[in-house]
C-alpha cells in the first residue's frame, strides 16, 4: 500500500501489472549495452476512493526529465494540431499582444511558436534543457524548470501571470500533482482559463491501450477524477473536448471556481455520466483491464511466431515510450524485430531500452525492405502508412498491435 498521490488514501488495488521495464526513454548507445540497466517495478494501481489510476514513484522527475529525447516538432499530424488549437484558443479568448500565454511542459516550442507568430505574448516552462535549447532556436522564450507552486510564486513576482495556461499531456507525468495544481492557480489571472489535454482513461480502458502507462506517466485521468482534484485547489473544470489525439483524449477548461463568467458546460455532465455508467467508479470494472492486456500480449507474440517461422522479416517503426512499454512487457527482442526507425535524429544509432533494438533512419526501410511493419506510435497510424506507402510496391504489410493486433496490406 501507498498514498494516493491526490487525495492521500491507501492505494492497494492493482490495475494492470506489466512487469518489470526501464524507463522508456532512457535510450541507449552502443556503448552502453554492456553496462547494467535500470529495471523498476511497471505495476499501476487505482485508488479506491478518488479513482486515480497511478504507478509509484521510482525516480525523481530531475532523473526522467533534465535530458529527454522526445520532440514534438517530428510529428506533422501533431504540429497540424497545435496550429488548430492556437487558432481556435486565440479566437475563443480574444488573445492578443496585450494578453499573455505560458505553456508548461512546452518541450521544443512546437506549439508556443504558433502564438509567437501572431505576436501574442508566450512563454514555455520545460524541465528539459536540451529540448528548451530547440525551442529558444524559434525564438520561443523559454525557462528550464520544473513547474510548481514555487516556480509559479516566481513567475507571478516576475509579472508573468497567464491569461492562458497550456499544459498538452503534461499532467500525467506530474509526480506531485496538488503542488502542480496549486501553482497553475497562482500563476492564472482572475479570469484566465487553463487548457490541459490529456489521454482518456475511459477510452485507454476500452481499447486497451495498455502501452501509455510508463514511468514517465505518473497518472492517468478520467474526467470525474480531474474534476475532483481541480475543485480541491480553488478551480472549476467548466467545459470538456473529446479528442481523437493518442487514442482519444480530453481538452479541459478550467477558471478559478469564484469566476462566475464561467458556468460548466452540460458536455461535461454528459462525460461524467457517460464515465459513470461506464464504471469508473466501480473497482470491479478497473480489475479487469489484467486479462485484456494478457489477451493483446498473446496474440502480438503468437503473430510474430507464425511469421517468423515462415521466415518473414520484421521492422519496427517509432521509438516511442510506448512501444518501449510494449516490447518490454511481451519480451519482444531482435529475435522478432530486426531493427526500428526513427525520424528523430536523436535517437539514431542508438538502441530501445532494455530490448536493444537498433534504431536507424527511416531509410533503413527502403534497403531492407522488410516483409513487415510493426507500427510503434499506433496513434499516427495513418501519417505513417502514408509516409511509408512505397512498402506496398515489394508486397511489405502494416502491423498495428493496439487495441488489437492487425494487418494492413
Amino acid at each position: 500500500m501507498f498514498p494516493c498521490r491526490f487525495c492521500g488514501s491507501a492505494v492497494q488495488h492493482t490495475f494492470v501489472d506489466l512487469g518489470m521495464s526501464p524507463l522508456c526513454e532512457s535510450f541507449l548507445s552502443r556503448e552502453q549495452i554492456d553496462h547494467m540497466e535500470a529495471f523498476y517495478p511497471l505495476h499501476a494501481y487505482v485508488c479506491g476512493e478518488c479513482f486515480l489510476v497511478q504507478v509509484k514513484e521510482y525516480v525523481a522527475p530531475e532523473g526522467i526529465f533534465t535530458e529527454y529525447a522526445y520532440f514534438s516538432s517530428y510529428s506533422q499530424s501533431w504540429l497540424r494540431h497545435a496550429k488548430a488549437y492556437v487558432e481556435m484558443i486565440a479566437a475563443r479568448l480574444g488573445l492578443d499582444a496585450r494578453s499573455h500565454v505560458v505553456e508548461l511542459g512546452s518541450n521544443d516550442g512546437y506549439l508556443l511558436e504558433n502564438f509567437v507568430t501572431k505576436g501574442i505574448p508566450a512563454l514555455g516552462v520545460e524541465p528539459a534543457a536540451n529540448v528548451a535549447a530547440a525551442a529558444r532556436e524559434k525564438w520561443v522564450p523559454t525557462v528550464v524548470a520544473l513547474f510548481g507552486e514555487t516556480s509559479a510564486r516566481e513567475l507571478s513576482a516576475k509579472g508573468k501571470q497567464a491569461d492562458l495556461i497550456i499544459g498538452n499531456n503534461v499532467l500525467a507525468q506530474v509526480p506531485d500533482l496538488n503542488d502542480f495544481v496549486k501553482g497553475m492557480k497562482l500563476l492564472l489571472k482572475p479570469s484566465g482559463v487553463i487548457t490541459m489535454e490529456f489521454p482518456h482513461l475511459l477510452r485507454l480502458m476500452e481499447e486497451n491501450q495498455f502501452d501509455t502507462i510508463y514511468h514517465e506517466h505518473f497518472s492517468y485521468f478520467s474526467l470525474i477524477t480531474a474534476v475532483r482534484i481541480f475543485d480541491a485547489h480553488g478551480l472549476r473544470l467548466f467545459d470538456v473536448e473529446e479528442l481523437s489525439t493518442h487514442g482519444g483524449s480530453l481538452r479541459i477548461y478550467v477558471g478559478h471556481a469564484d469566476d462566475a463568467a464561467k458556468p460548466v458546460a452540460e458536455r461535461v455532465r454528459k462525460l461524467a455520466a457517460r464515465e459513470e455508467a461506464a464504471g469508473l467508479r466501480n473497482l470491479n470494472r478497473y480489475a479487469q483491464f489484467t486479462e485484456q492486456v494478457h489477451e493483446t500480449k498473446r496474440r502480438l507474440l503468437e503473430f510474430l511466431i507464425g511469421v517468423k517461422r515462415q521466415g518473414k522479416s520484421v521492422a519496427g517503426y517509432g521509438a516511442p515510450g510506448k512501444g518501449n512499454t510494449l516490447l518490454n512487457y511481451c519480451g519482444i527482442r531482435t529475435d522478432f524485430i530486426d531493427y526500428t526507425v526513427d525520424r528523430n535524429p536523436y535517437k539514431h544509432g542508438k538502441v530501445l531500452p532494455g530490448t536493444h533494438i537498433p534504431i536507424y533512419a527511416p531509410e533503413r526501410i527502403n534497403e531492407t525492405r522488410p516483409d513487415y511493419v510493426l507500427i510503434l506510435p499506433w496513434n499516427l497510424r495513418d501519417e505513417i502508412m502514408e509516409q511509408l506507402a512505397e512498402i506496398r510496391s515489394w508486397g511489405g504489410q502494416f502491423v498495428v498491435p493496439i487495441p488489437d493486433v492487425k494487418v494492413y496490406a
